[in-house]
């Protein structure tokens, strides 16, 4: 039947190497690291990301316009599926924008849209079809990815430099113990060394 002490490393002991006292230490820092450092790491990152993912989509904003536009081009009559998305295809497009009268260029429309049918469409500064602009929700959820993914690799260091720590305390445990051995060996098998 095994028995177990629990906190041996901490106390005094004629057992306890310093090896025990650094893996004791460091169990308790990884622990603190793991469940305050790795979310508060997340939590800063997120919000980093959503800072710069919201100063992004207001410059989008200000550079980008939409327009509702009547496809004018020729649409294609089959479109093939991959995986489910929702496809798009470029096709001729006409609206009209105060003081400049009818303009026409192509732009992307969602698949299934037929010749005559009126869209929204997104063009910048240039007059180039674009995809809109992010709204709050596509912010939030890149802030959340980033924050979730910052705290999955702070996880990651902080278990992998615990794993380096304890491979070494292990090493030198095992250099003490063979030194320690190589002095009481002699002794308790009535051996010379």
């Amino acid at each position: 039947m095994r028995t177990r002490v629990r906190g041996w490393r901490w106390r005094r002991n004629p057992l306890r190497r310093r090896s025990d006292v650094v893996e004791a230490w460091t169990v308790l820092a990884v622990a603190l690291l793991l469940f305050v450092g790795a979310p508060l790491a997340g939590a800063i990152a997120g919000w980093w990301a959503h800072d710069e993912a919201r100063a992004v989509a207001l410059v989008q904003r200000a550079e980008r316009h939409r327009v509702r536009a009547e496809v004018v081009g020729r649409t294609p009559e089959s479109l093939p599926s991959v995986g489910g998305r929702e496809r798009t295809y470029k096709v001729s497009v006409r609206w009209s924008e105060p003081g400049s009268g009818p303009r026409t260029a192509p732009a992307r429309v969602p698949a299934g849209t037929q010749r005559g049918d009126t869209v929204a469409v997104w063009f910048d500064s240039r007059g180039r079809s674009v995809a809109p602009p992010p709204d709050a929700t596509a912010v939030w959820q890149h802030a959340v990815t980033i924050g979730a993914c910052a705290t999955g690799g702070a996880v990651a260091l902080v278990l992998l430099a615990h794993s380096v720590v304890r491979g070494r305390a292990t090493h030198r445990r095992m250099a003490e113990w063979e030194r320690d051995w190589a002095l009481t060996e002699p002794q308790w098998t009535r051996r010379r060394a």
